[in-house]
This record gives C-alpha cells, structure tokens and sequence, in this order.
C-alpha cells in the first residue's frame, strides 16, 4: 500500500511537532552555502547616536512618582506579547497603556519587552528616587545570524529593522538590558523582606509568561508555600495597577499636545466621513464604507483607530455600541459617528457627533439633536475647577429629563425622575456622561472611585462630554415619530485652571452649524 499521507522524501511528516508544521508552506533554504551567503555582503548599520525622545523626560518623572509610592519593592510592567489573530498572523502590536506611560514608547516595535524598577536604597535611584529603572527588550539580530531572514515575528527581513539597545538608552533615558537577562532580573531575592528578600509588585494579566514567572518566584521562595495564598499577592500587585491607573488622571504637558494631535486627526477624519456619505448612501453596507473612510485617516495621521468606530445610521444608532457596521445608510436617516484616532504615541481621541445623511435635519430630528446639545451645554457649564466629576452627568441628564418632560414622554415629574429612586429618564439615556480620556479611551480604568466618579475636577484632566437620547424603533413607549432617532454629541474636553477647553470645538455642533458644513464640504467636492 502507498504510505504517502505519512511520507514525504522518505520522512515521516505524522510525528511532525504541530507547532512546526506552519512553516511547512515556507520552503526556506538551509544549506551552509545558502547561510553564508545571507550573512555576507551588508552595509554596516547606522551609528548615529540619536536624539532624546521629547518624552523621555515626562515619562522619567512619572516613574519618580511611582517610585515613591512603592519604596523597596520591586515593579515589573510588561508590555505584553503578540498577540494571534488567525494561525500564524499576529494582530498589529499595541503595548500596554502602563508599560507606554511609564516609558514614553508607543507604536509596534518592543512586544515582549518588560520595564523593571529595582529597589534601592532610599534617595539614590534614578532622579533622586528610589528604584533603578531597566527596559528589557530582545533588540534586532544581526544580518549575521539566521534570524534575520528566518524568524517572520521578529526577523529584520520580515518586520524591518528595530532599535538597538544603546538607541532605545539614549532616546528614552533608561538603561537598557537584553531579554534573555529578564528572568534572573525579576526572581532574584524575591521574598519576605523580614527575611532579607524583596517583594514584588506586578501588572498582572499582560503577559502570561511573566504572570508565571512572578508566581513561581513567589512560591519557591515563600515560607510554607503548600499554603501559600497567591489571591492576597494578586490583590497587592493590585494596588500597583491602580496607582498607575491614578497616575494618568493628570496629564503632563506632553500629554496634552498628544492629546491636541488626536483630535485634529479625527477632525479631519469626520470631514473625510463627509466626502464619503454620498457613495455610502448609494452602497449596500454604506456603514461600512464610512467606517472605511475614518480609517483610512487614522492610519494615515496616526498609529490606528482608538477604538472600532461606530458608523450606526438610523435605528443603528440606538445601539450604543454599533461597531458592525453592516448597515445601509438611507436619506433622510440620522447617521451617528464616534470615533477617534490614535496618535503614534498611543493617545486617542474619542468624538461622537450625530449627522443627517443627506445634509439637513428633519424638524424631529433637530428636535431631538438640540436637546442632546443643551444637555452637552450644560455638563460643560458644570465641568468648572474644584466641581466633582459625577456632577457633569447630573447636569447633563437633569437637562434631557426637562426635555422628556415637555415632550410628554417622562412617566412622573423631573424632579422624581431624577431621584435616586426614579430614573425613569435613563431608558433613553443608559449610559454615563464622562470617562477620562488619554492612552485608553477609558482612561484610568483601575482608579478607586473617590478619585475618578467622586473626584474633583483638576487642571490636567482629560475627559469626554457625552450625553445621547435614544430611541428605539422597538419602544412602544414612544410617539411613532421619534422611533429609529439615535443622537449622541461627544467632545473631548481639557480642564484647565481657568476652566473647561473643548479641544474638539473645531468640529460643529450647532445643527444649523452641521448643515452648513456638511454643505461647504459637497461643494468643495463638486469644485
């Protein structure tokens, strides 16, 4: 019998290892002639020491702060690995937010990489602090070696070239370490510091290889390990993700003009929606080519979308998270975009505005979107220095429950309904009116909540205003005209010791303000 499922050039391929059969397609050369050829014949790599980061200062500081908060403990912040999209295709990478924060890097080039503070002794670490910061990372193969043509996740010949470990030093001013030095730089000496050991602090399920490193660690050196509970250390490692989490509720001045770079990004991304409406319009899945169009920008003027855009025309619109973009996009329905782009750095905008797909509003529809405007007034007015952050909602909802009340829609009065016991008005209105806003487009996620819904407004912050009335066209509570009306308005908003900046402003607001833009950009498009 002919054994060729199981023999190929007379090898037998069934007790190839599964992980190894995906480079089976590949082909690739292995002859000593072949490899000595590859590695002959570059040109030398370039020398030039480069630049500081314009970051590199900001970012050290904002070590300095956790440094203090975290004296003679270890911290380990991973950026995290590749990640699989489908076999062996990885998803574009994207480190973490505290990893980015604490180092200044953002874009593609460091998956694996791990940022360490050791502890040293009090006052004489980096600037003063108490902690030696090193950025452990793999840096590029030689043209030398096999994995510069070989490896397709880390090769030069496959991803392009990556920095050195004395580029990375002199940009980002910090020492700088191979990987292959990471394991023994965080299992040392870890253990009870009454016994001479180091505790150690770590942000926890970014990369599972160091979440297992960390417990291990942890477990060979622990008293009676056999009780040893690693849920009390995961709530300590805890802690470290909320500082670091609290530690963005301010933003530096870099920050901001990170800040100020994504939203004019997605200004120009909104027009570009714009252009695209009357082709959408005329498209099976006019969503889609809307969302397409934002896209395309975002990867133009930045590092990619902050998050899946919501391109949600008629009743898709009352879905507030709408992100498959399957539908058509019909005249005379309203077409709600929010989107944001997301800088090189990794801070993103996050921006909502709600347009009529053919260019003017219907007399409902402007009803409707006005009453969402005075709501976004009103959070505005109330977003002053020293007022608490929840207050924002408060007055934006109070605002949408008058309007629901002289429509006649509220059950009870406004004043029950905005009660801790009413609420009646949130049907149409589920969902918060603000979120910080920055290297995550919920920023600052892990914060305790006397600092983020219960904190004070400060000069540094970056937030959104975002109320929305939606209206279902499954909503029997309703008049029949307002079914399949979804609006949201959403700025993104700096506060400043002098107030509120809406840095989104150059994005119109006013209805009558969106019609005439809308109509300027057709006939831009129609010169």
């Amino acid at each position: 019998m002919n054994d060729a499922h199981n023999t190929q050039n007379g090898e037998n391929t069934a007790s190839q290892p599964l992980e190894e059969r995906v480079n089976n397609r590949s082909q690739r050369p292995t002859s000593d002639a072949f490899k000595a050829f590859m590695a002959s014949n570059w040109a030398p790599a370039p020398q030039e020491t480069p630049a500081r980061d314009a970051v590199a200062d900001h970012a050290a500081t904002r070590r300095r702060v956790i440094s203090e908060k975290f004296p003679a403990v270890r911290l380990v912040i991973p950026a995290g690995p590749l990640k699989v999209r489908s076999n062996d295709c990885d998803y574009r990478f994207r480190p973490h937010s505290a990893f980015a924060h604490l180092t200044g890097l953002g874009l593609d080039h460091e998956p694996d990489a791990v940022l360490v503070l050791e502890p040293v002794e009090e006052g004489t670490g980096d600037d003063g602090g108490n902690h030696l910061a090193t950025l452990y990372f793999r840096p590029l193969a030689g043209r030398d070696t096999e994995q510069f043509y070989a490896d397709s996740r880390s090769g030069e010949f496959w991803i392009g070239a990556r920095p050195t470990l004395a580029e990375f030093e002199a940009r980002l001013g910090i020492k700088t370490a191979h990987i292959d030095e990471l394991e023994i730089a965080v299992t040392k000496n870890v253990g009870a510091p009454e016994i001479g050991g180091v505790a150690i602090r770590l942000v926890r399920k970014v990369d599972d290889n160091i979440d297992a490193l960390v417990d291990t660690a942890r477990y060979n050196t622990a008293k009676d390990p056999e009780n040893l509970d690693l849920s009390e250390l995961d709530a300590l490692d805890e802690l470290l993700s909320e500082a670091l989490a609290e530690l963005r509720l301010l933003k530096d001045a870099w920050e901001i003009e990170q800040m100020k770079t994504a939203v004019a990004a997605t200004v120009e991304g909104f027009a570009d929606v714009v252009r695209a409406l009357p082709r959408a319009m005329t498209h099976h899945r006019g969503e889609r080519v809307i969302e397409g169009a934002f896209f395309a920008r975002a990867r133009e003027e930045g590092n990619e979308l902050g998050y899946d855009t919501i391109a949600a025309s008629g009743n898709n619109a009352t879905v507030l998270h709408w992100t498959r973009n399957t539908g058509k996009v019909n005249a005379g329905e309203l077409l709600l975009l929010d989107a944001g782009v997301e800088a090189d750095s990794l801070y993103t905008a996050d921006v909502t505005r709600t347009i009529p797909a053919n260019g003017k509003f219907t007399d409902i529809q402007r009803k409707v979107y006005e009453a969402v405007l005075d709501a976004a007034d009103a959070g505005f007015a109330a977003a002053q220095p020293g007022v608490k952050f929840r207050d924002i909602h408060t007055a934006a909802t109070t605002v949408l429950a008058e309007r629901l009340a002289e429509w006649g829609l509220l059950p009870v009065s406004v004043d029950e309904a905005i009660s801790p016991d009413g609420q009646q008005h949130r049907r149409w209105m589920p969902h918060g009116t603000s979120h910080h806003l920055g290297l995550d487009v919920h920023d600052c996620a892990q914060a305790k909540r006397d600092l983020y819904l219960d904190g004070v407004l400060t000069e540094g912050m970056v937030f959104t205003i975002e109320p929305g009335l939606y209206f279902k066209n499954e909503d029997l509570a309703i008049p029949e005209e307002y079914r399949g009306i979804g609006v949201r308005i959403e700025d993104d908003i700096l506060m400043t010791a002098n107030g509120p900046v809406n840095l989104s402003a150059a994005l119109p607001r006013k209805a009558d303000d969106v019609e005439n833009w809308m109509a300027g950009i057709y006939e831009e498009a129609e010169g």
